[in-house]
């Protein structure tokens, strides 16, 4: 007996503040080039280090959605966005009284689009990276294994 992949359904958050939330979501932007799988990094806003586009849940909105309007608003690329989660990673931002670990779940954004104009161009670095390369310029361990485990062909469309 087969079993069916269940859709997901778009998130009803409780009326608490985002920042209650300790979960965010990311998107893993591929395309195809010359026949070679590039992965899109862009630059954290305060400390310049290469990350993938992610943020906070939004109300009415799946996660993979949700890592998709990040992917437009941070690196400014659009395509389409699948409800399969990758993997989850953790990290902690630095200096923030709050330091508590934010769980990050990463889902793949096949990038169709390109925008020379974006909300946060002028803010952050957008730059296409083999796999291999990409993992390199990660910092988070559990990340890094997410972009080299990757492979488009598994993505049931």
């Amino acid at each position: 007996m087969a079993k069916s992949i269940v859709k997901q359904l778009p998130l009803k958050l409780r009326s608490g503040g985002k920042t209650d939330v300790r979960a965010q979501f990311a998107a893993l932007c591929w395309r195809i080039k010359n026949d070679q799988v590039q992965i899109c990094l862009i630059t954290s806003r305060t400390r310049k280090r290469w990350i993938i586009p992610k943020g906070w849940p939004m109300h009415k909105q799946t996660p993979a959605n949700a890592a998709a309007t990040e992917a437009l608003e941070e690196a400014g690329v659009s395509g389409e966005a699948f409800d399969i989660c990758l993997g989850v990673y953790s990290y902690s931002t630095p200096g923030k009284v709050e330091n508590a670990p934010i769980l990050t779940m990463v889902y793949p954004l096949h990038v169709t689009h390109v925008h020379s104009k974006w909300p946060e161009k002028h803010q952050r670095r957008r730059k296409w990276f083999s796999l291999e390369k990409a993992a390199k310029k990660l910092s988070e361990p559990a990340l890094k294994q997410i972009v080299l485990s990757f492979n488009p062909k598994k993505i049931k469309r």
